[in-house]
Formats: structure tokens, sequence, C-alpha cells
């Protein structure tokens, strides 16, 4: 799993990183609002589960549609 940056209790402790996020990366999301680590809860579940046992060598990307807006 690739997720973007999530704003974690670690990332929201540092302006720097804080300001870049409300910056840069909000600016590239399709969705604009701040991610969560609820945000990529499931997907984590998911691939930890029975039911994504036939995937294999793939990356999911949980960014808020950063990568789709940047191409």
């Amino acid at each position: 799993m690739a997720p973007g940056l999530i704003l974690s209790d670690t990332v929201a402790a540092n302006p720097a990183i804080t300001e870049f996020q409300s910056g840069a990366v909000m600016q590239a999301r399709s969705i604009k609002r701040d991610a969560y680590p609820e945000d990529v809860v499931g997907t984590v579940a998911f691939l930890a589960s029975d039911d994504s046992a036939f995937i294999s060598g793939q990356t999911l990307i949980v960014d808020g549609g950063s990568v789709f807006s940047t191409l």
C-alpha cells in the first residue's frame, strides 16, 4: 500500500510538515481534505484478510487522488 501524507499525531506536531501538507500536498490532491489514519485502515484490513489472497505484486495507492491529479 502506498499512502499519501497522512495527518498522524507525529505529522500534526511538526509545523513544517503541516505547512507543506496544507500547501503543495493539498493542491495536488483531487480530494481536498486532510488524510487521517482512519482513511487507510480499510485498505490495510483488506490486504491482511483472506479477501486479498489472490492479489500479488500490486501497489494500492491511497492518496486522495494525488497521483491522478498530477497526470
